[in-house]
């Protein structure tokens, strides 16, 4: 396996894996998958990775969103990560996570941010063992199925950005 940086040709993989993320219901407030130029206009420009196996096939993924337009949070992004369910608890998590921490600190972000269903332990453990840490926790933050839905928030800050 080796971590790459995304590119168009790799969205058809990633969006067959966000949407199996989103048929779980413990992943993402989402509903569906967006177009390639919707998901491009919401992720910032860098740190977009994706996990290859053989033959190139996409395993995995992650990527930054801004939390805010404000310049004073321009260090401060959002953590999506989808690992396809047939790679999970394989350290695909692990290493893609450690390729986007490093990759974001490079472009001088210095926390990172994760909203998390607290039902989703696997996603919770990776975060953890990344380095975030519980800051808070979102009750009834938005509707799922009109069922209010809580989120963890989890942040990760970094030791050589912003220090």
């Amino acid at each position: 396996m080796k971590v790459v940086d995304m590119e168009e040709c790799h969205y058809q993989a990633v969006k067959e894996i966000y949407e199996l993320g989103i048929v779980t219901g413990n992943a993402t407030f989402q509903t569906e998958a967006p177009s390639w130029e919707e998901w491009d206009k919401n992720h910032l420009t860098h740190s977009r990775l994706v996990a290859v196996g053989e033959h190139e096939m996409v395993m995995g993924w992650a990527a930054l969103s801004p939390v805010s337009g404000r310049c004073i949070y321009a260090g401060v992004a959002e953590v999506s990560v989808y690992i396809h369910p047939e790679h999970q608890g394989k350290g695909v998590g692990k290493k893609i996570m450690e390729e986007l921490i490093q990759k974001s600190e490079e472009h001088s972000l210095w926390t990172l941010q994760a909203g998390i269903f607290p039902e989703n332990n696997a996603s919770l453990r990776l975060h953890e063992r990344m380095g975030f840490r519980k800051i808070g926790y979102r009750e009834k933050i938005g509707k799922m199925k009109n069922v209010w839905r809580d989120t963890v928030l989890l942040e990760r800050r970094s030791k050589t950005v912003g220090v």
